[in-house]
């Protein structure tokens, strides 16, 4: 909780196009230090621990869907987290906060009534109701550090000033430190003095932990699963003991933020006897393999590297505040990005928190549309959770858990596999070009869809063996009962084979689109990705009705969502009565 970037404002982008044609048819001093500051108070979730949300060995998945609405929270947890198998989702504080667009006001409560920008208690209780429904759990992000500072009226219609937030505190409910957090390595100053400038609370005191209480227990009481603590490091864990104590679910699933230091005075492993720490270590060494040494290196990744014991670490690739200070990877590193948070889903360390946030070049910058998801992809909102590689991977560790790592291999560079006993194997391709290898796996033998390239299967045989093109900065994953787009697990009886002959650079891919809802109705954000498994050749194939007529055409998209379509007119095809229509095709520069 140190300085970081301050957020920075930008104007929200759609998904842009380019190149071809689209279907014939349709288709401020203080405010910058509490950004970068507030920042690291802002996190994920998703470890586990003895008071954990969820059963052991079931979904330890949890999507942190940054500023999104509730109502738009609760669309996803229908149409995205429930089907792709997350056991979680992380929603932006719910209090009522001061006034501005900038994302990080979010973290400056005025009051502990539910009236934020991304709804009110209604709204709130709707979107739990709806995740349950689901099969996703519900984490609030709890601001209970401090307070807002300065003087004004709040989201919800409250007037306040600092030390005086009326229903709640006054100025005795605060640390006596009036002065800016300066020395790390003093608890003392940690601890009871204020980060950047905003109102300490002192948590030491009984009508203040009390007060805390009552917020939490409402929000329980609303069907919320559990609680991210935003700026743990900056209460005494014993403070927070004694606040979770008093919950009316004393064992209801508990995460904090606590970002480590080397010789600091407050350290992460304090607070594993209250619930799971964030492992901002494991984020930072991703980026460092991923971007600069080898992935051969993550042989052993996890808590023989120092880390926190894997049953208390939550462990992401990114979040809203390292994205923008850079001390990790974000979604402008493309496929590198990508490949991180496969190999983060795929390997058994902590409990994995997948980041979702929105384009940004401003680090101040808020939601687009005020947090309102009219479609991923669009708007600014880069929707990680649901990218088909990353999306994926979340069914593939469901599928796993509970299994170790085995067969594994390196090149001694970027080319990494492991299997995971014999439900599971995943191949990890960083290197600049394609690699043909066959793998070793414990795999019974049988036909696998490969959850990175829907559509497309391997085989393995009896002696546990199948061989794979994987091309650069691609992967392949492979687990019993996946799931092949369109089949449901088995090759299409009726439908197209689609085939197209298109190179493409680092991060890219090609997908198909068309005239049909199961081609996504010409919307590149619900566009088919192709497997490159024979690149340059990007095959799939698709359901469809014996009969059907359709258009269709290719497009290239990179990870950040921007497509690029071939040119010339509409392609057309129809099913037979009876088995695939088999497409060979070439991309139209």
């Amino acid at each position: 909780m140190r300085s970081r970037t301050s957020p920075t404002r930008r104007t929200p982008r759609s998904t842009r196009t380019s190149g071809g044609s689209r279907p014939s048819r349709g288709s401020r001093a203080l405010h910058s230090a509490l950004a970068v500051l507030l920042a690291a108070t802002g996190l994920t979730l998703a470890a586990q621990q003895p008071a954990r949300a969820t059963t052991p060995g079931g979904k330890d998945v949890t999507a942190t869907l940054f500023e999104w609405r509730f109502d738009s929270v609760a669309k996803a947890c229908t149409d995205t987290l429930g089907p792709a198998g997350y056991g979680f989702v992380e929603v932006s504080p719910a209090q009522e906060q001061i006034q501005g667009g900038q994302w990080w006001t979010s973290y400056q409560p005025v009051s502990y009534k539910i009236a934020g920008r991304l709804g009110d208690s209604t709204a709130f209780k709707h979107m739990v109701d709806t995740c349950h429904g689901a099969g996703v759990k519900v984490i609030a992000d709890a601001v209970i550090n401090h307070m807002a500072a300065g003087s004004g009226t709040g989201t919800g219609g409250t007037n306040y000033s600092k030390y005086n937030y009326p229903g709640y505190y006054q100025d005795q409910d605060f640390h006596s430190c009036r002065s800016n957090i300066t020395n790390y390595a003093d608890r003392n100053n940690v601890q009871n003095c204020e980060l950047v400038g905003l109102a300490d609370l002192n948590t030491g005191s009984d009508y203040v932990r009390s007060t805390i209480a009552g917020y939490l227990n409402n929000l329980l009481s609303l069907g919320a699963d559990g609680f991210r603590i935003d700026a743990a490091k900056h209460i005494a864990a014993g403070d927070l003991a004694a606040i979770k104590s008093k919950l009316s679910n004393p064992g209801v699933y508990w995460a904090q933020e606590v970002i480590y230091g080397s010789g600091e005075a407050v350290q992460p492993g304090e607070y594993t006897g209250t619930g799971d720490v964030d492992e901002f270590r494991a984020a930072t060494d991703l980026k460092r393999i991923f971007t600069s040494e080898k992935l051969s290196y993550l042989s052993n990744w996890g808590a023989s590297w120092g880390y926190l014991p894997s049953a208390n670490a939550r462990t992401f690739t990114d979040n809203w505040d390292t994205e923008r200070n850079g001390s990790t990877l974000n979604y402008k590193a493309g496929a590198t990005y990508t490949l991180a948070n496969v190999y983060l889903l795929a390997w058994p360390y902590g409990s994995p928190n997948v980041y979702s946030g929105y384009e940004f070049s401003d680090n101040d910058s808020g939601p687009p549309n005020g947090g309102t998801v009219n479609a991923c992809y669009a708007d600014g909102w880069k929707c990680q959770h649901a990218w088909p590689q990353i999306a994926g991977m979340v069914g593939f560790r469901n599928a796993v858990s509970g299994t170790a790592v085995t067969n594994w291999w390196s090149n001694g560079g970027n080319a990494i596999a492991f299997g995971r006993g014999g439900k599971g194997f995943v191949a990890i391709n960083h290197e600049g070009g394609a690699l043909t290898r066959t793998y070793a796996t414990s795999l019974p033998a049988g036909s696998y869809c490969d959850v990175q390239h829907s559509g497309t299967r391997y085989t393995v045989s009896a002696d546990g063996t199948f061989t794979a093109t994987i091309g650069s900065n691609d992967a392949v994953a492979l687990y019993a009962g996946a799931s092949c787009a369109g089949g449901g697990g088995t090759t299409p009886a009726s439908g197209a084979s689609f085939a197209v002959n298109a190179t493409t650079t680092n991060g890219q891919n090609i997908y198909v689109t068309g005239n049909t809802a199961t081609l996504g109705n010409w919307d590149t954000g619900k566009a088919l990705l192709l497997s490159s498994a024979a690149y340059p050749l990007w095959k799939l194939d698709v359901a469809l009705g014996a009969g059907t007529s359709f258009e269709y055409k290719y497009i290239r998209k990179d990870s950040a969502g921007n497509a690029t379509w071939e040119t010339g007119a509409n392609r057309t095809a129809t099913v037979p009565a009876s088995g695939k229509v088999s497409l060979a095709d070439n991309w139209r520069g």
